[in-house]
C-alpha cells in the first residue's frame, strides 16, 4: 500500500521554511533525509516493500560510511561520495552492486535539491563503474525436470502434516516454472487465483501493473492438489486458518515469504542431487524465459509474460536466441555440410 507522502516541514524540518532559499542541511538527520525520501518514491512512484527496503538498506550505509568522516548525507560533497564509492570497490562489492548504490545516491541527492533542502548535488557528475551485462544463470531443461520430479514424488509420499508442505512446495515449484513470475508475485498470489477452472491467472506485478499469465497442465494440477491439502487442513481443529492468499503463513505478511520459499528450494536441490549455490527463484524465473526462446517463443511474448516494462531488459536473453539461430542454420543450411 502507497503512503502518503509527507510534507518536508512535517517530516524532518526543525525550523520554519524561509522562502525560496534552501533550508539548512544541519537541521536533518540522515535518518529523517532517507524517509522523506521514501515517502516520495512511494507515494509518486508506487515503489514496493522490496524497493524501499533495497533503498534503506543502501542509504544507510552511505550514512554509516560518511559519519565516520563527521559528515551527513545533508553536508557530503562529492569528493565524500567519490570515496564511499572507492570503498564499496575496496569491500568487494560487484560492479552491478555498485551501480546500483550509485542509482540510490543520485536519485536521492536529485530529490534533496528539488526539495531545496541541498543547494547543489553532489552526485551529478559521478561516474559509475563500466559493466558488461552479465548473462543469468540458467538451468537446463534436463535439471528441471529433475527438480519437479523430485517435488512430485515427495508430494506422493508424504505422510501427515507433512503432506500439505509438499504439496505447497510442488505447487510453488510448478507454477513458477510454468509462468516465469517473480517470486514476490508468487508467494503473494491471492486465493483467488486458483479457481478450479483457471486457465490463466491475474498478476499484480511491479507499479501494481496487472497481466495475464496462462497455467499449464502440470501447474494447474500441482494446484489442485494443492487446495485439496489446504481444505483437508482446514478440517482440522489445529489446521491452517481461512486465508485471502494462496500460500498463508502465520508472519506479519500473512503470506509465505520469499526467503521461506528459497531456502525450501534450495533444500530440494540438494534432494534432488543438484548444487543448491545454483538454483533459486530467480534462476528458475530464467529458466522459464530461456527454455521459451530456445523452443522458438518471440522475445515480444517473452517481454509480456515476464512483465518487463522494456524490451531492453528482456534482451538480456537473445543470447539464447542467437544460439538457436546457429544451430538452426547449421543443421538446415543446404552447404553447412561444407563448412
Amino acid at each position: 500500500m502507497r503512503r502518503p507522502r509527507k510534507s518536508t516541514a512535517a517530516a524532518v524540518a526543525t525550523e520554519p521554511e524561509t522562502g525560496q532559499a534552501p533550508l539548512r542541511p544541519t537541521s536533518y538527520s540522515d535518518a529523517g533525509l532517507t524517509e522523506l525520501f521514501l515517502d516520495m518514491i512511494a507515494a509518486e512512484q508506487g515503489a514496493s516493500a522490496n524497493t524501499l527496503d533495497a533503498y534503506r538498506r543502501d542509504l544507510a550505509d552511505l550514512s554509516h560510511f560518511l559519519a565516520r568522516r563527521r559528515l551527513g548525507i545533508g553536508s557530503a560533497d562529492t569528493a565524500a561520495l567519490r570515496s564511499y564509492l572507492a570503498d564499496l570497490d575496496k569491500r568487494g562489492f560487484a560492479t552491478s552492486s555498485v551501480a546500483r548504490r550509485l542509482s540510490a545516491l543520485r536519485h536521492l541527492f536529485r530529490f534533496l535539491l528539488s526539495e531545496r533542502i541541498r543547494a547543489d548535488d553532489p552526485a551529478a557528475i559521478l561516474s559509475g563503474p563500466k559493466r558488461g551485462r552479465s548473462l543469468p544463470k540458467v538451468l537446463s531443461i534436463a535439471d528441471v525436470d529433475r527438480l519437479l520430479a523430485c517435488a512430485r514424488q515427495e508430494a506422493d509420499a508424504a505422510e501427515g502434516t507433512a503432506r500439505l508442505r509438499a504439496a505447497r512446495l510442488n505447487c510453488l515449484l510448478e507454477v513458477l516454472y510454468a509462468t516465469g513470475l517473480r517470486v514476490s508475485e508468487l508467494v503473494s498470489l491471492p486465493l483467488s487465483a486458483a479457481r478450479r477452472d483457471a486457465r490463466m491467472i491475474v498478476v499484480r506485478g511491479k507499479g501494481d501493473k496487472e497481466r495475464l499469465v496462462p497455467l499449464n497442465a502440470g501447474a494447474k494440477q500441482a494446484m489442485s492438489r494443492y487446495l485439496e491439502e489446504v481444505a483437508d487442513a482446514a478440517k482440522d481443529p489445529k489446521g491452517t486458518p481461512a486465508s485471502k492468499w494462496l500460500f498463508p503463513s502465520f508472519g506479519e505478511s500473512g503470506h509465505l515469504t520469499r526467503q521461506h520459499f528459497a531456502r525450501d528450494l534450495k533444500d530440494l536441490a540438494a534432494r534432488a542431487g543438484l548444487s543448491p549455490r545454483l538454483v533459486s527463484p530467480h534462476v528458475l524465473r530464467h529458466a522459464f524465459a530461456s527454455h521459451l526462446l530456445h523452443n522458438g517463443a518471440d522475445l515480444r511474448i517473452v517481454q509480456t509474460l515476464l512483465g518487463h516494462s522494456d524490451i531492453s531488459t528482456t534482451q538480456i536473453y537473445t543470447h539464447v536466441v542467437e544460439e538457436r539461430l546457429k544451430s538452426l542454420v547449421r543443421d538446415l543450411h543446404p552447404l553447412s555440410e561444407q563448412a
